[in-house]
């Protein structure tokens, strides 16, 4: 699908949403949107669907997660079109105190990686200041570096940088990357 074609794409939150928030994913010219989601405020549980764009007529992934809460959550990822599931993030819940770090699971539910914060000093001064220092998080695949998000600085609307240009051998199927991206930006941005 043309979506997932690219190596690279721009997040942008919306700063102003009070009843619900709503994400948006472009390709990194910021020329065409690829991915959108609006989230429905007060769910005990997330649910998210992922549109190809604004006018939500097609839905690409749906993103849910097993418990209303659980500090350590599982988000099981499905293909919207197929129903297929796709694959699972689980947040560390415990790590993620001091460094947020996410495990990657294949479909049949078996570790194939992480999404780690970048540094625990920077994490710590992050929770202390709230958005003045912009995060990064890197992506293992088996063991390989496969991509990295990098927020860009602006302590008002969280935007992201997304490269998964080393994934050269396309270890990560790139639904879980664009889904990690957006979990991102809906459970973590909530803690600034």
């Amino acid at each position: 699908m043309e979506q997932y074609s690219n190596t690279q794409y721009y997040a942008k939150k919306s700063f102003w949403k009070l009843f619900g928030g709503e994400v948006r994913i472009y390709d990194i010219q910021k020329s065409r949107l690829l991915f959108y989601v609006k989230q429905k405020a007060f769910k005990l549980r997330e649910d998210i669907t992922v549109y190809s764009d604004e006018s939500k007529n097609m839905e690409l992934l749906k993103i849910r997660a097993r418990s209303i809460i659980d500090f350590s959550s599982f988000y099981d990822i499905t293909d919207a079109k197929s129903g297929a599931r796709i694959g699972s993030l689980r947040r560390k819940g415990m790590k993620s105190i001091l460094k947020d770090e996410w495990e990657i699971m294949d479909s049949g539910e078996n570790s194939i990686g992480l999404v780690q914060e970048d540094s625990m000093l920077f994490a710590m001064l992050r929770r202390m200041m709230t958005n003045l220092i912009p995060q990064r998080f890197t992506l293992t695949v088996q063991g390989q570096n496969v991509g990295f998000f990098r927020q860009t600085f602006n302590p008002f609307v969280p935007q992201f940088e997304i490269d998964f240009s080393m994934d050269t051998a396309n270890l990560l199927d790139r639904r879980l990357g664009i889904a990690t991206v957006i979990l991102l930006q809906t459970i973590e941005g909530r803690q600034g």
